[in-house]
C-alpha cells in the first residue's frame, strides 16, 4: 500500500478530494514515524489522522479505544470503505476471538481496535510481538487520549498503564487523539503517555456550525417542546439531564407527546441500553434523553441538536456534550435551560461528594467559569473559545447573544439591598425567603423568625419576584454569594461583595427577557436554522434518497450514515449527478461506496427526473 500516497487514500478510498485543517500534517508526520498529540473537536475529522497512516505504512495498525459502542461504529464504516478492519473486545465470543488472532497473524487486518484492558493482558501484549515479528505494527493511537486525567469526567486507571505500549515498542509511532483538554488536562496527558517529544497539533476548538442558545427555565419541559416543534421536529438529538429519574421522567413525557424519545443511563440494564443505543445510531429521528453516561463515542453525524434540561459540571462537559451535535458540519442547535435552581443543586453534588478538597477546588473553579458562562452578554463561541486559551475573531452570528443581543441594566441598587438582606438575617437562608422579605411579603417563615422587622423588610417593592429571582441567580453565578451547603443551600456573602456593599463598584446585570418577547425571536431564529437545510427536508428527492439509505442501511444491519452522511446525501440532492463519474466527485463517495450503492441512487435521482 505504500506506494500510494495519502492524497490518493483519501481521494479513492474516503472519498474526500482534500484534507481539513491540520489532518494533512498529522497524516504526513505519523506516516513518516513520528509521536504526535492531536487536540482536535468533535467532528474534526479525528480518526482519519490515523486510519490514512495505518493504511500507508506496512503492517497492523493498534487503536485504543475505551468504548465497545464505538469500536464497532469505526469498524463497520471502515468495512464499508473496503478496508480489513476489526475489533477485539468483551462482545467477542472464545472461539471468534481466536479466529479473530488467526487473521491478525496471518496478515489480513490492517486496522484493529481494541480496549485499554484487553490490550494490557500478558496474552494480547505476547500477540503483539509475535505480530511485530511477522508482519510489523504499523501504528498505535490512543483515541480519546483525555481518559488518563484524573481531573477529567472520563477517567479510565487502564489509560494510565498505556506507556507499556512505548517501553516494549520504542520503534512504532504513537498517536494520542482528544476532542477536549485545557491545559491541565493536555500536559497530563503528555507526563502520563511519555509524549514529551511527540509533536503537537492543535486545532481550533471552534463549532462554527453549532448555535448556542440558552435560556432562562420557565417550565423547562414546555421549552422543551417548543423548541423541538419549532426547529427539530423530525430531527435526531440528545436531551441531556443529571439524574436517572428525571431522564425516565422526560423521556415517558416526551412519549406521551408523541415524540420518538428513548431514555438511557447507568441504570438501565445492558440490554436495553444497548438496544436504545442501537435504535438511536440506526434509525432517523430518535430523541435519546440521557445521562452523560450516554454520549462518549457516539459517532453519529447527523444529530442536529444537544439540549440541556440541567447545567453539566463543566465548560469541558458543556463543550464535549454540545459537540455532538452537526459532526456533519451542517447547522445543529446546542440549547440549554438554566436557573439559579441548577447552580444551588450543582454546588451541594461538589460539596457533598467524597473527593478531595483540592479536587473540590479544581471542581468549583470550573463550575464557575460555566456559570460565567451562562450569564455572559458576549458572544458564545468567543467565550468558548477564551476557556480553551484562543481568541475568536468577533460576533459569531450563531449565538444568542450575538442574533438578540441581551440587554443590560445598572443593578447595583439592587445588588446592595439584596446582599444587605442575606448580611441582616445572618447568612443562612435561601432566595424564596430573602425575596419574600424584600417585597415585604409577610409569611409564616418571615413571622417566625420576626424578620418583619429587619432594616431590609419591604425595601424591594420596585422590583417584581421575577426581577428579584435574576438579580439573586446572576449574584450568585459572578460569585458575589455562594451556597452554603451546611445550611440547607443558603446563601452567604463571599470577599467580592464587601466593596458592593460599601458602595465602591458597580454591578451590571443582563435584563432577563420577559416570555412574549422571547417568542418572536424563536420563531425567527428557527426560520434561519431551517435555511440551512435549504429547504431539503420538504423535497421529495430528499425523501427519496433518505428511503433508498435507509432500505440498504437495513439490508447489511447498519446505521444510515455509515452508507451516506446527510452532508453527503444533501450535495447528492443539489449537485444531481448524472453518471457514476458524476457521483464520484461528491464528498464522501468513495471508490468502494461508488461500486457499492452508485447504481442504486442513481436510479433514485432518473427515477424523480
Amino acid at each position: 500500500m505504500s506506494h500510494q500516497n495519502a492524497q490518493e487514500v483519501l481521494e479513492s478510498i474516503f472519498g474526500y478530494n482534500q484534507f481539513r485543517g491540520p489532518q494533512q500534517d498529522v497524516v504526513e508526520h505519523l506516516a513518516q514515524g513520528g509521536d504526535a498529540l492531536v487536540l482536535m473537536p468533535t467532528g474534526g475529522g479525528k480518526s482519519l489522522c490515523y486510519q490514512i497512516p495505518a493504511l500507508l505504512r506496512p503492517g497492523l495498525a493498534i487503536v485504543v479505544s475505551p468504548l465497545i459502542a464505538l469500536m464497532q461504529n469505526q469498524v463497520e464504516a471502515l468495512q464499508q470503505l473496503g478496508v480489513e478492519a476489526a475489533f477485539l473486545n468483551s462482545s467477542l465470543q472464545a472461539d471468534e476471538a481466536y479466529q479473530l488472532q488467526q487473521r491478525i497473524l496471518s496478515g489480513d487486518i490492517k486496522i484493529l481496535y481494541v480496549a485499554p484492558e484487553r490490550l494490557m493482558l500478558s496474552s494480547f501484549l505476547s500477540l503483539l510481538d509475535e505480530v511485530q515479528a511477522h508482519i510489523g505494527l504499523a501504528l498505535f493511537a490512543i483515541d480519546e487520549a483525555h481518559c488518563v486525567s484524573q481531573w477529567g469526567h472520563d477517567f479510565r486507571p487502564e489509560y494510565r498503564q498505556l506507556t507499556i505500549l512505548h517501553e516494549r515498542f520504542p520503534d512504532v509511532p504513537r498517536v494520542a487523539l482528544t476532542a477536549t483538554a485545557d491545559a491541565p488536562t493536555r500536559a497530563e496527558i503528555i507526563e502520563r503517555l511519555n509524549l514529551e517529544h511527540a509533536r503537537q497539533f492543535i486545532s481550533s476548538f471552534d463549532r462554527p456550525n453549532i448555535r448556542y442558545r440558552i435560556v432562562l427555565k420557565n417550565n423547562a419541559r414546555q421549552q422543551l417542546e417548543q423548541f423541538l416543534e419549532t426547529e427539530h421536529p423530525n430531527d435526531a438529538g440528545i436531551v441531556y439531564c443529571l439524574s436517572r429519574r428525571k431522564v425516565d421522567e422526560t423521556a415517558a413525557w416526551l412519549q406521551s407527546r408523541g415524540w420518538n424519545a428513548l431514555p438511557y443511563h447507568a441504570g438501565l440494564d445492558a440490554a436495553t441500553r444497548e438496544k436504545h443505543q442501537r435504535q438511536f445510531l440506526r434509525e432517523e429521528g430518535i430523541i435519546m434523553v440521557a445521562t452523560i453516561a450516554f454520549g462518549m463515542g457516539i459517532d453519529k453525524p447527523n444529530v442536529r441538536f444537544v439540549a440541556h434540561l440541567d447545567l453539566p459540571k463543566s465548560m469541558e462537559s458543556y463543550y464535549q456534550e454540545t459537540g455532538r451535535a452537526g459532526r456533519d458540519g451542517l447547522q445543529a442547535n446546542a440549547w440549554m435551560a438554566y436557573g439559579l435552581g441548577d447552580v444551588v443543586s450543582m454546588r451541594q453534588m461538589l460539596d457533598s461528594g467524597d473527593a478531595p478538597e483540592e479536587r473540590k477546588r479544581v471542581e468549583r473553579q470550573k463550575l464557575d467559569a460555566l456559570l460565567g458562562f451562562c450569564e455572559a452578554t458576549g458572544c458564545r463561541h468567543q467565550g468558548i473559545l477564551r476557556y480553551f486559551g484562543e481568541a475568536h475573531p468577533g460576533d459569531c452570528a450563531q449565538c444568542d447573544n450575538c442574533l438578540t443581543p441581551p440587554d443590560t441594566w445598572n443593578a447595583t441598587e439592587a445588588a446592595r439591598m439584596a446582599l444587605s438582606c442575606v448580611y441582616r438575617t445572618g447568612q443562612r437562608f435561601g432566595t424564596g425567603h430573602l425575596i419574600d422579605i424584600l417585597i415585604g411579603k409577610v409569611t409564616p417563615q418571615v413571622e417566625r423568625f420576626n424578620h418583619q422587622q429587619v432594616s431590609t423588610f419591604g425595601i424591594g417593592k420596585q422590583y417584581s419576584v421575577a426581577q428579584w429571582s435574576s438579580v439573586f441567580r446572576q449574584l450568585a453565578a459572578s460569585g458575589l454569594l455562594e451556597v452554603d451547603i451546611a445550611a440547607y443551600g443558603g446563601l452567604r456573602l463571599t470577599e467580592a461583595a464587601r466593596p458592593v456593599l460599601r458602595g465602591e463598584c458597580e454591578v451590571w446585570q443582563r435584563q432577563d427577557p420577559t416570555p412574549a418577547g422571547n417568542r418572536m425571536s424563536k420563531a425567527e431564529r428557527s426560520s434561519r436554522a431551517k435555511e440551512a437545510f435549504a429547504g431539503a427536508q420538504d423535497d421529495p428527492l430528499w425523501q427519496a434518497l433518505r428511503a433508498k439509505r435507509m432500505e440498504l442501511a437495513k439490508e447489511q444491519g447498519v446505521p444510515p450514515y455509515v452508507i451516506f452522511h446527510d452532508s453527503t446525501l444533501l450535495e447528492i440532492l443539489n449537485r444531481k449527478p448524472q453518471s457514476l463519474t458524476e457521483l464520484g466527485q461528491i464528498g464522501g463517495v468513495g471508490q468502494a461506496k461508488l461500486a457499492r450503492y452508485g447504481d442504486d441512487f442513481l436510479k433514485v435521482l432518473e427515477d424523480h427526473a
